[in-house]
């Protein structure tokens, strides 16, 4: 028996299949995956995702303790609460983690990977030696993934008026305290939606207010679909200690300017040699699906393998994450032995409902 989160007896209840993550006893579908899909591209869907770690950073020194930690540069962030993507590097640029971090002031706020806790408060807590900085784990606190077109109009219907509110003054990737819950408009579904961290003595009655306002419950199964298709990384999978963000579709989080990060000099390296394989989007020509590790070529030579793949069910055809070092018209995917004609596309493959994926020549 794996840990459970607080609404562990609702998943049972409602019919969930259960399945180890990260150690973790957590709910893949609840029938119907392709279903929970749609779901919340077409309405809303609530996503447990307690088995996350939040962090809080107190001390003097937090923001540079930040500065040093992440590849992303915390003194742009200028709104309070605003939310920063970032990943974590070791020194040779090889991505230990991605998080979001929330400008919450001190404590600084941050929500990290659960089936890499154990490595991530290692580090944290090595780096913040520097910096005399204390790392606080926030175990009293469960987080529900509210997303979907209609995801913050259901909220905002079980919410408190004053936590309604505070909904309607965030701006898109910020978060704020409200009637002691930190509720922020970030996700990773590629939809509206909110995330919400509330008291453990919280959630069940908020998971049942949500449901009975028409929300779907959605389980691991289709956050995965979700965030493939929104052209998300997925920790180990995508990124991980061997590639570096450059690598990784992650250019945007890093900023070396003036900064001296760990991994700073790594990726400075990388830079000016000027070659490096990148991390692309596949869509499939015709039938058929794209998995992890299939082999991908350009022009008839092998240039990379895919990270990750799935049926898009919005889509309704093939598509992939693939880490290639090259890119041309001529694409193709091995699938049991046979060659299968493939497009490479910048993701996201879709945002809001719509395709949005782009040819990359």
């Amino acid at each position: 028996m794996g840990k459970r989160t607080p609404l562990f007896h609702r998943h049972e209840g409602l019919g969930a299949k259960i399945v180890d993550f990260g150690g973790w006893d957590m709910p893949i579908h609840y029938g119907s995956q392709i279903e929970e899909h749609h779901a919340v591209r077409g309405n809303a869907g609530v996503f447990d995702v307690s088995h996350m770690t939040v962090v809080e950073f107190h001390g003097d020194r937090v923001t540079e303790y930040l500065e040093r930690l992440l590849a992303n540069d915390i003194k742009r962030v200028k709104l309070p609460g605003q939310a920063m993507y970032s990943a974590m590097l070791n020194a040779s640029g090889g991505v230990i983690d991605d998080l979001i971090v929330y400008a919450t002031g001190n404590p600084c706020l941050a929500v990290v990977n659960c089936a890499t806790r154990d490595k991530d408060l290692a580090w944290l807590n090595e780096v913040a030696s520097a910096f005399a900085i204390q790392i606080v784990e926030r175990e009293d606190l469960a987080i529900l993934a509210v997303q979907g077109p209609n995801a913050i109009d259901h909220v905002k219907s079980v919410a408190t008026s004053c936590q309604s509110k505070d909904i309607e003054s965030l701006k898109l990737f910020q978060g704020c305290w409200s009637d002691n819950w930190f509720i922020a408009r970030t996700g990773y579904t590629g939809e509206k939606g909110l995330e919400i961290l509330l008291p453990e003595n919280d959630v069940v009655a908020f998971w049942d207010a949500l449901l009975e306002a028409g929300v779907s419950p959605i389980g691991l199964g289709a956050r995965d679909t979700l965030r493939l298709e929104a052209g998300m990384n997925l920790y180990g999978s995508d990124m991980d200690e061997s590639v570096t963000p450059l690598e990784s579709n992650m250019a945007s989080t890093v900023f070396l300017e003036g900064r001296d990060f760990i991994g700073a000099d790594a990726l400075r390296e990388l830079e000016a040699r000027g070659s490096y394989a990148e991390l692309v989007g596949l869509v499939m020509r015709g039938k058929g699906v794209l998995r992890a590790h299939y082999p991908v070529f350009s022009q008839g030579e092998a240039v990379g393998e895919i990270t990750s793949g799935a049926y898009s069910p919005t889509l309704q055809m093939g598509i992939a994450l693939a880490r290639v070092s090259q890119v041309s018209s001529d694409m193709a995917v091995e699938i049991r032995g046979r060659m299968q004609a493939v497009d490479c596309v910048t993701p996201p493959f879709v945002r809001n409902g719509k395709p949005t994926y782009k040819p990359l020549n």
